[in-house]
Parts: structure tokens; C-alpha cells; sequence
């Protein structure tokens, strides 16, 4: 279900009865698109996030914690400067579009009352933030500006009216009663799921479809209208059952039970805490693309490449093992020199290297002597024999290279945005990649920022996200006798738990977190090591990340993603 109408609706029901009167205490934007607030309401501070990101744009209170940037920008400036201190007095949402709008009360510099509007709009790439003035209803700002060459209907720019998007004309689904639906409606056209979107304003095209599944396999005008105001009454009463459905890996969200939907089912107490788990990790993940779409491309390139160079100079490697077969026609050829004439293109000579004596034909350089067509052999015989060695070194290091870009893929995909710019410092440092001319002047080394987990027995442990969280969590910042654990010959992150001796939960946990940040994140039954620090060491010249490790146990854990949501401090 995508964020329509109704879930609009619902999410703004669940918010009024949350935060109205409530007090807006802090504001940051950790990304360019989205905004949290601090709400104290009710004797308790909510986290409220509102987005306008083109993929993820929503709204909902949120449990995560979001990396906010050292100088704030301009829009979260002038948030702070309008609404810090502020007083909530309603929340509602527009007719039934997905507009929900914010009403505050504060006070100026000099003491007087003055009311804002907040305009969220969640539209997709039309998605947007806007602070109004509710009495001149000028735009403030916006967390995007829409120019007149952008838009002939809208601008939404500082010092411009506010304008509502446009009207769908469609029919509130509250009015509707079973003559005016059948008047929208045309049976002999088909699509009914098709049509009610088209006719009935906030209705989602999944919502749609389980109308007419709930109609029947007949779908006629006695069953559809019982089977809408079924629904409609539902809705209208906010009687909801929030639940994320997966089906073949996919995902969907929905407020209510969808019987036309099959697959696993997850129910949540709240409608934010449905959005909340569902969004968790897309919209992290899809930043993570924008930002690093040209490293990632960069190291799936030279894994490929390096897989390339191992197979052709394993084609190598069988060629120089032919030499000695280059030495024995070399031999066979010197003592039948008297047989050869200059000219000659082959020869046949008796292998007295074969028990059978047989005949073996040795190809021969008519432009060449007998003696140098020999000798040329034998410089085959000793290019090959001396490559053996360079190949076998070029093979292992190729291999070396192939496990360490599988390992930085592995990261990207479960990299958070702050994780990105350590993988690059890495790669620069290695001297795979060149520092960008805005970055020549290095950052102040600061120490890595490493994810923290608490275990349902209250025993803290530890995660490397990338290499540099990796060598500081193992060589710098655990203790010897402290446990490390770390995928069984799959590329993964390193955990470390703050105990000497952690109980058998605190085991299973931190390992389910570390196959959960592994390259076996899909998979079930994952082996899992572990071992005290005092057992893992880092080869001299080794790459970043790579250990060695012995006196280690190995578990089977199955990679859990509301395990590890959970136990995130």
C-alpha cells in the first residue's frame, strides 16, 4: 500500500492523539529532504519525522537515530528560529488528499502570539515541507523551491503565497452511498479496482483491489457497494490493523488486513510503528545510492576485473606448464640434428622419452637452422619454467584482490550514508582511487563511529560497519580477554561484546547481529565464530580488515532484521 489518502488519514488521527498541546523542543534535517522533530506531549518526547524524499516521502513517529550534520542548514535554521518552543494546536489532514497540515502557536521577540501553518505534503517527487505565515499566508520557506520555470501552477518559493496542490475532483469516500457509487461505476468496462481509484479520492489502488476480492469472484452491483461501505464504515470508525505483508521477498504495508494479499504477515501496534519498520533501512539504503553510485560502480569493476585477470592467467599458468614438454622436444630435436635440413617445416623422430617408442612430429622454422629451431625450444622451455612462479604470485595476489572488493560490496550494501566516506578514505589511502580536489586538505583524523547493540541479558557489544570500524573495533578499541566474533569464511562485519564471559542469549544475539551484517544476510543457518581478542591478530602488510584467528567456536545462527532493530542502542 503506498502512502494514499486513508493512510494519510490514519497517520494523522494517530498523530492529533499524540501531540496536539504538545511542545516542539528541538528540530534538526539530518538529510536534505527530511526533518525530525522533538515533541514533548503527554509527559513524553516523540521523535517525529517528516520527509519529502522523492522515493520515501512520509511522516510518522520514529524510534531511529539519524546522524545530524555540524552545521545545520538553512531551511532547519529558520525551523528552529520559528517553532522551537512552540505549541501544537492541531493537526489535520486536507479533505482527503495527502496534505496534513501543522497548526503552532509561539511567541516573538517581543511577546507577542504569532501562528505558522507546517504543509506537509507527501506526493511522491511532488512531495513537500512548507512553513507558512497564517496570517499574511506567505511561504517562510520550503525544504524545496519551485520556481515559475518549474511549475505554471505553483510557486513555492520565501515570500510567495501558499497554494494548495491541485484538486483530483475525485468523490470523499465518506459521501459516497451505494446509489452514487454504482452511478461512478461501469460494470461492462471491467477494472473495477481500476475505476474506484479513478473515481474515489485517497483510495490506493491496493485498497482497491481488496474491495473487489471481498466482492466476490462475481463482482456485480449488489456485492461491490456492500464490500466498499464494509470498508468505508471501518475507516471511518479508525478501527485499523496495521501489518507489513512480504511475499517472495517483496514487501508491502498496509492499515488494514488484506485478505488479497498472500504471505507472511507481521501485525504492529501502531501505525507509525508499521512505517517506521518498514521504511527502515530503504530510505537509508537509497541515500547510500545517491551518494555512492560512482564508488560502487567502481568496486563491482575491479572485482570483475580482477576475476577476468585470475582466469586468464590461469590460461597462463596452463601454457607455462607445458614446459616440460618445450625441454623434451628441445632434447629430441639436438639429437636428431644430422635428420634436419634447412627448409624443413616438421620432423618426425622416435620419443625415446615414451616406454612404447613411438614416433612424436616436432614442428621446425623453415627460415631457421636445425641448431636455432632447437634453441628456440629451449627458450620456450625456460620462459615457461620462470613464469610458473611470477603466475602463481599474480594469481594469489589477483585472489587477495577479488576477497577484498567482495568484502567492500558487502559493506556498501549495508553501509549508513556516514559509512560511505570511510570506504572512500580507505580506497584514496590504499591508492585505488584519487582524493577529489575539494578534499585535498585531510580531515582531522577522528576516531570511527561504531554501532552500538545492547543484548536482552544488558551486556553491551560492538559493530564495524566498514574496514576502518573493523581494525579499530579489534585492534584498538576491545580489551584481550573480550569475545570477537565474525562470519565463518564470509565477508562480514567484526562484533565485539564487552564481557570476558557473556551469557549463551548475549552469544546468539551478537552473532545473529554479525550474520546479519554479512554477505549471508539472506541466508539461514549462518556459521558464526568466536573467539577472545587476545586470539585474533593482523598480519604485517595485510589489507584493512583482514585478520587471522584460531582457538575459535563456531555456532549457527539465522540472520534476523527485527532482532537486530531491536537490540540497536
Amino acid at each position: 500500500m503506498s502512502f494514499d489518502g486513508f493512510m494519510t488519514r490514519a497517520m494523522t488521527h494517530e498523530l492529533e492523539t499524540l501531540l496536539t498541546s504538545g511542545r516542539i523542543s528541538k528540530i534538526y534535517q539530518p538529510y536534505k529532504t527530511e526533518l525530525i522533530f522533538t515533541i514533548r506531549a503527554k509527559g513524553k518526547n516523540h521523535q517525529l519525522l517528516l520527509s519529502a524524499n522523492a522515493s520515501f516521502a512520509r511522516i510518522h513517529i520514529t524510534k531511529e537515530k539519524y546522524d545530524n550534520p555540524s552545521v545545520p542548514p538553512m531551511f532547519c535554521m529558520l525551523l528552529r528560529k520559528h517553532l522551537e518552543g512552540s505549541l501544537i494546536e492541531r493537526i489535520e489532514q486536507l479533505d482527503m488528499e495527502r496534505v496534513i497540515i501543522f497548526h503552532i502557536k509561539n511567541k516573538d521577540e517581543l511577546g507577542d502570539e504569532t501562528f505558522k501553518q507546517l504543509y506537509v505534503e507527501i506526493m511522491g517527487r511532488h512531495s513537500n515541507i512548507s512553513l507558512v505565515d497564517k496570517k499574511s499566508g506567505l511561504i517562510l520557506d520550503s525544504i524545496k523551491h519551485i520556481s515559475p520555470a518549474q511549475s505554471s501552477y505553483r510557486t513555492v518559493m520565501p515570500g510567495q503565497p501558499y497554494k494548495l496542490p491541485p484538486e483530483q475532483h475525485k468523490a470523499n469516500p465518506f459521501e459516497l452511498n451505494r446509489d452514487e457509487l454504482l452511478k461512478r461505476i461501469d460494470f461492462n468496462a471491467g477494472k473495477i479496482d481500476r475505476q474506484l481509484v479513478e473515481q474515489v479520492a485517497g483510495l490506493s489502488p491496493q485498497l482497491a483491489k481488496e474491495i473487489v476480492f471481498q466482492a466476490g469472484t462475481v463482482v456485480n452491483r449488489t456485492t461491490l457497494p456492500t464490500a466498499y461501505l464494509d470498508m468505508i464504515k471501518t475507516l471511518k470508525e479508525h478501527v485499523y490493523n496495521p501489518e507489513m505483508i512480504t511475499t517472495d521477498g517483496k514487501e508491502a504495508f498496509s492499515i488494514l488486513h488484506l485478505e488479497h494479499l498472500k504471505g507472511e504477515r507481521k501485525t504492529f501496534e501502531s501505525v507509525s510503528n508499521l512505517i517506521d519498520r518498514f521504511y527502515y533501512g530503504k530510505a537509508e539504503r537509497d541515500r547510500v545510492k545517491q551518494q555512492a553510485h560512482d564508488l560502487e560502480r567502481f568496486l563491482r569493476n575491479e572485482w570483475q576485473k580482477n576475476k577476468k585477470k585470475i582466469k586468464k592467467l590461469e590460461q597462463t599458468l596452463n601454457q607455462a606448464e607445458r614446459a616440460k614438454e618445450f625441454q623434451k622436444l628441445g632434447e629430441l630435436l639436438t639429437a636428431n640434428l644430422h635428420m634436419v635440413k634447412r627448409g624443413d617445416k616438421q620432423i618426425e623422430v622416435m620419443d625415446y622419452y615414451d616406454e612404447e617408442g613411438g614416433m612424436i612430429l616436432i614442428k621446425l622454422d623453415p627460415q631457421k637452422s636445425p641448431s636455432v629451431n632447437a634453441q628456440a625450444y629451449y627458450k620456450k622451455y625456460n620462459k615457461a619454467k620462470n613464469s610458473v612462479a611470477v603466475v602463481l604470485e599474480q594469481i594469489e595476489k589477483a585472489k587477495e584482490e577479488v576477497i577484498y572488493f567482495d568484502q567492500l560490496i558487502q559493506q556498501m550494501e549495508s553501509a549508513a550514508p556516514r559509512d560511505i566516506e570511510e570506504i572512500r578514505e580507505e580506497l584514496i589511502e590504499e591508492g585505488y582511487i584519487r582524493r577529489r580536489l575539494k578534499q585535498q586538505k585531510k580531515k582531522k583524523e577522528t576516531k570511527p563511529q561504531l554501532d552500538q547493540y545492547l543484548s536482552s541479558s544488558g551486556v553491551e557489544f560492538y559493530v564495524g560497519k566498514n574496514n576502518k570500524q573493523n581494525d579499530y573495533v579489534t585492534n584498538k578499541f576491545a580489551r584481550q580477554d573480550e569475545i570477537w566474533l565474525h562470519t565463518k569464511d564470509i565477508p562480514g562485519s567484526h562484533v565485539v561484546i564487552r564481557s570476558i564471559e557473556p551469557d549463551e542469549q548475549t552469544l546468539l544475539e551478537a552473532a545473529t547481529v554479525a550474520a546479519f551484517f554479512s554477505k549471508a544476510k539472506q541466508s539461514s543457518s549462518v556459521p558464526v565464530d568466536y573467539t577472545k581478542i587476545r586470539h585474533v591478530k593482523k598480519p604485517n602488510g595485510s589489507k584493512p580488515g583482514y585478520v587471522i584467528y584460531d582457538n575459535q567456536t563456531t555456532i549457527y545462527v539465522t540472520p534476523d532484521e527485527d532482532l537486530v532493530r531491536s537490540l540497536r542502542k
